[in-house]
């Protein structure tokens, strides 16, 4: 079991790193595709729909220093957490004005915590970063990040119990989560993570039946099926991962109104257990 120097991860409280972009227009149409939309190609000013702002401020380690699960060497910016298996965890975001193609944008990014809690198969190392995103009339929109380190699996360990999933959807869309997507994906957000394309490692290192969906990729459907819709423009959205998707078998997603001037979004996988839910406010 992997020790956690504790006062050593919460030193990294307070860090903060700024970035600064561009809203290029290839990326915009290459996601579009992506999602197979029959979207109009961008155009300057076009606003960029949500939780598209993960085209940009894109790592860019040097081969040199990636781990071995494709992650750059942990340190830097994040804290150096031992812990083999990195997982996207959940999110909220509030939508303060659209950001727009061909403006230059600027990110603030603050670890704002770090907590280590006891699963029931070894330790969970949990970070929090905060991101404010500005464009040339202000801030945009705001990000709060969670990720979640977890131990190497164990000999037979038991997965998490499965949580049931709503029935009432009146949106619907199923996803084949082919190959194809998943490197697409990853090509767009230049990351080099093996859990999504490196099938050898993914089964046989970290102990996974496939390869994995990405978490943002999911909520990034969840919008989109949102945006399928319905025209109301997004004021907040959060969203928070139950159990991991994988690309051997079609999932899904759905959703409906709550009647509160919102919406409530999930995917559910294919054994019809819940495996994302979201909220949304308009």
């Amino acid at each position: 079991m992997t020790e956690l120097n504790v006062d050593l991860l919460r030193s990294w409280i307070g860090r903060q790193e700024t970035l600064h972009d561009r809203v290029t227009r290839f990326p915009v149409a290459a996601l579009s595709a992506t999602l197979d939309r029959d979207d109009q190609p961008p155009a300057a000013g076009d606003p960029l729909p949500p939780l598209w702002h993960w085209l940009y401020f894109l790592p860019t380690a040097r081969q040199s220093i990636l781990g071995p699960d494709g992650h750059p060497a942990r340190g830097g910016f994040l804290p150096p957490v031992p812990l083999p298996r990195r997982m996207w965890a959940g999110g909220r975001f509030t939508f303060h004005q659209p950001l727009r193609v061909d403006e230059p944008i600027t990110r603030v990014s603050t670890v704002q915590d770090v907590t280590i809690k006891q699963g029931r198969n070894g330790a969970l190392c949990f970070v929090l970063v905060r991101h404010e995103i500005s464009g040339a009339n202000g801030l945009a929109l705001q990000e709060e990040h969670d990720i979640v380190y977890r131990d190497a699996p164990g000999a037979g360990e038991a997965p998490a119990a499965p949580r049931p999933v709503r029935t009432d959807a009146v949106w619907h869309r199923d996803i084949q989560p082919s190959d194809a997507l998943l490197f697409r994906y990853s090509a767009l957000t230049f990351n080099s993570h093996r859990i999504h394309y490196d099938r050898r490692y993914v089964t046989e290192t970290e102990g996974y039946p496939g390869l994995i969906v990405h978490g943002p990729l999911i909520a990034t459907l969840l919008i989109d099926l949102l945006r399928r819709n319905t025209v109301e423009p997004v004021k907040s959205f959060r969203f928070r991962a139950v159990s991991p998707l994988f690309d051997i078998a079609a999932f899904s997603v759905h959703g409906a109104p709550d009647g509160k001037g919102g919406a409530a979004l999930w995917a559910r996988n294919p054994d019809g257990h819940l495996a994302m839910d979201a909220e949304v406010t308009f």
